[in-house]
Formats: structure tokens, C-alpha cells, sequence
């Protein structure tokens, strides 16, 4: 049964979704708030919210593991300076601000970036 199973598909196979998110993922560890449509946005923070999760741990296999999902720089600065920031916080790692619509195809735009 597939209930509770539906995920966007953004017009995309699996893997190039699951691409799309470690890039996205990527550039917000990078750079710590990224501008990205609406519903990119909220595929991406459960993904990054775990991500952060495995990273709170400090264990080698989870590191390991968040660089082999994200690239070695991003897991090592998400080990080392992102997660530590959340060591108190039980969740809620990343806020998503509504931003206007894109005025080329008027999609809807929002922000997205650690609390």
C-alpha cells in the first residue's frame, strides 16, 4: 500500500530527483539560505532537517554517510559548524519565507535557511 508515500515528482525519474535535492541541499549547507520555488522548498527540509540529524550525532558513519549524500565540503561543514548550532533543538532546523511570484512563468518563490 502506498499511503502517506506521495512525494512531488518536479517532471523528473527518481534519480534525477534525488540529484536535485542533494544539489539544493548542497548549496543551503553552503551557503545557509538559498531562493528556490515554493514547492522545491518544501520537498527540501525534511531532507535536510535528517541530514542535520545525522550530523548532531558526530558518529564517523554518519559522516560518511551526509558526504557521500551531499559532497565531502558540505558534510564536513554541516558536521562541524551547522549541527553544533542545534545540539539543544529537538527540530525545526530550517524556516521557509514566502517570496513573490517569479515574473517569468509566475511561479512561487520562497527562501529557504537554517533558524
Amino acid at each position: 500500500m502506498r499511503h502517506h508515500n506521495q512525494n512531488r515528482k518536479f517532471g523528473r525519474t527518481q534519480r534525477e530527483r534525488q540529484a536535485l535535492l542533494a544539489s539544493l541541499a548542497r548549496s543551503l549547507v553552503l551557503r545557509e539560505k538559498i531562493k528556490t520555488t515554493e514547492a522545491k522548498a518544501k520537498e527540501l527540509r525534511p531532507f535536510v532537517e535528517k541530514l542535520i540529524g545525522y550530523g548532531k550525532t558526530g558518529e564517523l558513519a554518519k559522516t560518511r554517510l551526509l558526504q557521500a549524500k551531499i559532497g565531502k565540503e558540505a558534510g564536513q561543514k554541516l558536521v562541524k559548524t551547522i549541527s553544533p548550532r542545534y545540539s539543544e533543538r529537538r527540530g525545526g532546523y530550517v524556516r521557509i519565507i514566502k517570496l513573490p511570484t517569479r515574473k517569468s512563468d509566475a511561479s512561487q518563490m520562497a527562501q529557504i535557511e537554517f533558524v
